[in-house]
């Protein structure tokens, strides 16, 4: 069961969301926050598997939220999906960049929000697909990587490869077919990659192979 931590400080955003989570087999709400900062205090205590965190709300806001939940050793197996109704890069990156595991548009599908939690609590990251290509087109404008973490040089050049196509945006079957490899084996160089560099999730492996400059 994926237990789930509504964050927005609309009252029927948080009542659709609701519904949409309930009626679905294997998820359930664990509880309701209208503000940054109740959404941290609920989620320190209720331990939720994913938080749906709007970004723009009141007393606090939802990326100072993220920054708290992902800055506690606590919460460290705790999910962050940002939801907003807007496509701003500035939100999309900094979102990424402090520990977020999705990022999605509020008029996308519904089915498309359930499955980003699915892969969040999997290691996986989902993001609307107009929100996936802007941080392709924007790591790849960038004219110079930043330095490679220390730890890149203890993966193997097979987890490089991955991890580079997994910076370019490709799935685990599309990865697969493209080292003519199975996708169970691919998922092991993933998480290997991910545990090796410390990546929270897959959302975290996109930003470093862009850092380091892995994908083209």
């Amino acid at each position: 069961m994926i237990r789930v931590l509504i964050a927005d400080d609309q009252p029927l955003v948080r009542i659709g969301l609701r519904v949409l989570i309930e009626s679905e087999d294997g998820f359930e709400v664990a509880g309701e926050a209208a503000d940054g900062r109740e959404a941290v205090d609920l989620t320190r205590r209720l331990r939720p598997d994913v938080v749906l965190m709007d970004i723009r709300m009141p007393v606090r806001d939802g990326l100072a939220a993220l920054r708290d939940i992902a800055a506690d050793p606590a919460l460290s197996a705790v999910r962050v999906i940002m939801l907003t109704t807007f496509e701003m890069d500035e939100y999309i990156f900094e979102a990424l960049r402090d520990g977020a595991s999705g990022f999605l548009v509020k008029d996308g599908e519904p089915g498309e929000v359930l499955r980003a939690m699915s892969a969040a609590v999997n290691g996986g990251a989902l993001m609307s697909p107009t929100v996936t290509g802007r941080v392709i087109r924007e790591f790849a404008a960038r004219p110079a990587p930043g330095p490679p973490p220390r730890r890149l040089a203890e993966l193997t050049a097979r987890e490089l490869e991955v991890l580079g196509l997994v910076g370019e945006g490709l799935s685990n079957d599309e990865i697969a077919a493209r080292l003519v490899v199975s996708p169970a084996t691919v998922r092991t160089h993933v998480s290997r990659a991910m545990a090796k560099l410390g990546a929270r999730d897959r959302a975290g492996l996109v930003v470093i192979a862009h850092r380091c400059g892995l994908a083209r």
